[in-house]
């Protein structure tokens, strides 16, 4: 598979050759899910919780003696079967984060950018930099690169101007080549890549 290299002004300057292997394959969505649901799980605060009877407040005293009054024996007002008791297994803070191997996650990515390259969805650059940092002019340049919408932009190294550039456009975020997911690929309607970040991807997921 081969795809054209265009620079800022949307011009051909080359092309890219893109490994079969990587791009080229069977789109694994299995895999792709499963990396989506470990990204969106890491992000859970997961900072709920309830009160159990040992939090609650209320006296610790029985509230009348064992036997004798005809009323049900009870010994705390803090009983979960009280009003104003303790919660039962209510939720306590915890991390919703696991752990997927390697190897998912580098056929996840495979996947994604392997959909996104037949679709026609990714857009080969020769660089990615800004002259200044100036969000109108990071607008135009995705305008120029027929870019809309929700876009990822990736390279090796990220250009610090650019970035701070893009942050402020909705939908577009500018992620290095090494912090690249699945799910960045899958939530983007476009990927713009570099040539060298392609190949530095190839080499890595080869």
């Amino acid at each position: 598979m081969q795809l054209d290299v265009v620079n800022n002004e949307n011009r051909k300057g080359g092309s890219v050759d893109l490994s079969d292997d990587v791009f080229g394959g069977r789109v694994n969505a299995d895999l792709m899910w499963e990396s989506v649901v470990r990204a969106n799980a890491g992000e859970r605060q997961g900072t709920h919780a309830t009160k159990n009877r040992a939090l609650v407040s209320g006296s610790g005293k029985k509230p009348w003696r064992q036997k004798g009054t005809g009323r049900a024996r009870v010994g705390s007002t803090r009983t979960p079967l009280w009003r104003h008791g303790g919660t039962v297994f209510g939720p306590q803070p915890r991390g919703y984060g696991f752990k997927l191997s390697k190897k998912v996650e580098r056929g996840a990515l495979r996947a994604a950018l392997a959909q996104k390259a037949q679709e026609g969805e990714l857009v080969v650059v020769e660089a990615l930099s800004a002259s200044e940092i100036k969000t109108k002019a990071a607008a135009e340049l995705l305008r120029r690169l027929g870019v809309t919408g929700k876009a990822v932009l990736v390279d090796v190294a990220v250009d610090e101007k650019l970035s701070r550039s893009v942050r402020n456009i909705p939908g577009v975020n500018f992620v290095p080549t090494a912090r690249l997911t699945a799910r960045d690929v899958i939530h983007a309607a476009q990927v713009v890549a570099t040539r060298g970040a392609l190949e530095k991807l190839q080499e890595a997921l080869a």
